[in-house]
């Protein structure tokens, strides 16, 4: 029996767009919530600044959608990211070129490599956790960046010196502005120095002049086939016809590593401190397995804080042409919002979604498309692995550092930065030093 198919898009909620853009802004997920319960998983809303939208929160919907044909659907082409990051940005290109820069970023990222970032990143987040308040509450959120910058100039872009102090100046404003001027394309005219779009620019001309300096120093660089940095992989990186990656291919490539990973891994971080602090009974556990040099159960905990926190609520995905899914066909035009927010919290999916448990993910890793706080498909975020490494990394310096006070204070609201959410007062805590203690080595814990 054939099943009808509908042209159009799924119905939605019918408040003007001002309260629903307002809604989407401020109170999203009870915003969603609400659409679901009564229309489903698979509905529209429409949004100031991107006009219809249908979100999906259907596991079966999303994968459907992840692994579509990429002529029919693009995440690059119309993304609001395009011009922040720049044209060669793998999150603001489609198709074959998608697919070729991918190729040539994947290496970094795989295999013994993560050991020597995993090293690099330790050593980070130990001068800086070392530096924490002890007995005063302070917002972790920020120390945070400053771990996870660096751990990106480092590892990613190689830098040190003067081009690392330099890019620790420039690249948070830069970052800061990028994200929300990425929510209103009607500004992004330069007007001159004094004008949001062209103080953004001019910053970016800044980087973008020590990114060339990094890039050139790589190229001849005697021992660059010795480095680790994604940077000198990425100078040695050559196409099937043989050529290497241009600067502006290599600069707009380090940017969007910094955009999707700097900020975004911070907020997870922060996230976590306000979870874990909010439920003791985990932290106690979390404390005890790093005092017996375990780690299975930090990495259930990660995966939890990112299935009730999301940092990246939506992925996106832009009709080229007509494309049918959940019994509609959409036309071209469309933008698909595929639901991290609402498909983690979904009881079908998560027995008792709104409680903080680790003990869903120990020794066992989420569904593909129930858990998808790094995307999915092609593009899903190459830096995912990294990404998991540092948060376990970060958490587990902290943990060996540091005791954080339990709180019975309510849960910390969402903000939203432009792109991603945190935490509402920064991952607020107060810290108690630890009594020495002996670990013992992770290997001889899980033997």
């Amino acid at each position: 029996m054939s099943t009808t198919i509908i042209d159009g898009v799924p119905p939605g909620p019918s408040l003007p767009m001002a309260l629903q853009t307002l809604g989407m802004m401020t109170r999203q997920r009870p915003f969603l919530e609400r659409a679901r319960r009564r229309y489903g998983n698979m509905f529209s809303v429409n949004i100031h600044g991107l006009g219809k939208m249908v979100i999906l929160a259907d596991p079966a919907l999303i994968k459907h959608t992840f692994t579509a044909d990429a002529k029919t659907l693009h995440a690059g082409s119309q993304s609001p990211l395009r011009r922040i990051l720049g044209n060669h940005s793998l999150l603001g290109i489609d198709e074959e070129y998608h697919l070729e820069q991918r190729k040539l970023l994947l290496p970094p990222f795989k295999g013994q490599r993560m050991k020597v970032y995993e090293s690099m990143i330790e050593q980070i987040a130990v001068d800086e956790i070392e530096r924490w308040p002890i007995g005063t509450p302070f917002a972790t959120t920020q120390t945070f960046q400053r771990i996870t910058l660096r751990a990106i100039l480092q590892a990613v872009f190689g830098a040190s010196g003067r081009h690392l102090h330099e890019l620790e100046e420039l690249l948070p404003p830069w970052t800061d502005q990028g994200q929300q001027l990425s929510r209103f394309p009607q500004i992004q005219k330069d007007l001159g120095p004094w004008s949001p779009w062209g103080r953004f620019l001019r910053l970016r001309a800044k980087v973008d002049r020590i990114l060339d300096e990094l890039i050139e120093d790589a190229r001849r660089d005697p021992e660059l086939t010795e480095r680790s940095d994604v940077l000198a992989l990425m100078v040695q990186a050559r196409r099937v016809d043989g050529s290497p990656m241009t600067n502006a291919e290599i600069r707009d490539q380090l940017v969007t590593m910094l955009a999707a990973g700097h900020e975004t891994t911070a907020h997870t971080l922060g996230w976590a401190v306000e979870r874990l602090t909010r439920n003791p009974d985990v932290l106690a556990r979390l404390s005890a397995e790093v005092d017996e040099g375990g780690k299975a159960y930090r990495d259930a905990t990660i995966r939890e804080v990112q299935r009730m926190r999301p940092v990246v609520s939506f992925a996106g995905r832009h009709t080229q042409k007509p494309f049918e899914v959940g019994g509609y066909r959409l036309p071209k035009g469309v933008l698909i919002g595929l639901s991290a927010g609402l498909t983690h919290y979904d009881p079908q999916l998560f027995e008792q979604p709104d409680r903080f448990d680790p003990g869903r993910f120990y020794d066992k890793l989420p569904e593909t498309y129930s858990w998808i706080p790094f995307g999915g498909g092609i593009r899903r975020c190459i830096g995912a692995t990294f990404a998991h490494m540092e948060l376990d990394v970060v958490l587990r310096v902290m943990l060996e550092r540091v005791a954080l006070e339990p709180t019975d204070a309510p849960d910390e609201s969402w903000r939203f930065k432009g792109v991603a959410w945190s935490p509402g007062a920064g991952g607020r805590v107060t810290v108690h030093a630890r009594s020495a203690r002996t670990r013992v080595p992770e290997v001889a814990a899980a033997a």
